[in-house]
């Protein structure tokens, strides 16, 4: 008999929309746009969609605004949650190991977070095993109506960068995405750490930058950037104008320290 799912079934909390800001982010980043264009009718995976579907549709029909033949597969290691497909999309059985699945791009949100911080590395590889070529991991989590929202992405050889998005509207300030890091950094966010240094340095930043206030949440958050890339932080700068409020770091920026 094959292994089962590999996991344990999560709370399933979901809500419409909930994931409209990594779902934005995916669609626009170059990695992942030149995988699933690059590669006919590229398997995607949304792994853990919880109680309902809604945030694997609402995917599937944003990066279909890219890659317009896509398979779109959803998974959930609860059976009574599988349901028929809909809107092109399939459901199923299946856990860190995607139900035997060689996607080109998975999306792991609100999974690892009910799941200890020991149990990360090995999720991890077991997701990258199962990746095709050039696939790419966005394991994440984000507060219950998707104001703030934090993820990793990752390739076949490990993270690659770490990403906090938010609604301006609904945060003071850069740090107080902390309480929705990833699993791998949620517990790091001490002094001493690379995390806790980034995100004290995005508020001070943010503070120099309320020269710009003026200007609105968005054209202070750009200047806060330029301000943290003059400092040696390597973040990107986006040529356009977003809706978000985006910080994106390479992995070395906050990756935990070795326990010695």
């Amino acid at each position: 008999m094959p292994p089962g799912p590999s996991g344990r079934i999560t709370r399933g909390t979901t809500n419409i929309n909930r994931l409209r800001r990594v779902d934005r982010w995916m669609a626009h980043h170059p990695a992942i746009t030149g995988v699933l264009t690059g590669t006919p009718r590229p398997l995607v995976v949304d792994l853990g969609y919880g109680a309902r579907p809604d945030t694997t549709i609402e995917m599937a029909r944003r990066l279909r605004a890219v890659a317009p033949d896509l398979q779109m597969v959803g998974l959930e290691i609860d059976p009574e949650r599988v349901v028929e497909p809909r809107d092109g999309v399939r459901f199923g059985v299946g856990g860190f190991e995607v139900a035997g699945l060689s996607p080109y791009l998975i999306r792991a949100f609100n999974v690892l977070r009910q799941y200890d911080e020991s149990e990360v590395a090995q999720a991890w590889a077991t997701m990258r095993a199962a990746l095709g070529p050039d696939g790419l991991i966005v394991e994440g989590t984000c507060d219950e109506i998707g104001r703030r929202c934090c993820w990793i992405l990752l390739d076949a050889d490990g993270p690659r960068s770490l990403t906090l998005s938010w609604s301006p509207e609904h945060t003071a300030r850069p740090s107080e995405l902390a309480e929705r890091l990833p699993k791998a950094l949620i517990h790091r966010n001490v002094p001493g750490e690379r995390i806790h240094r980034l995100l004290r340095h995005a508020d001070r930043c943010w503070d120099v930058a309320a020269t710009h206030a003026a200007f609105g949440p968005r054209v202070r958050w750009r200047r806060a950037l330029e301000l943290l890339a003059a400092d040696g932080v390597e973040c990107v700068i986006s040529r356009g104008r977003s809706v978000d409020n985006v910080l994106t770091v390479p992995w070395s920026e906050v990756a935990p320290l070795p326990v010695e």
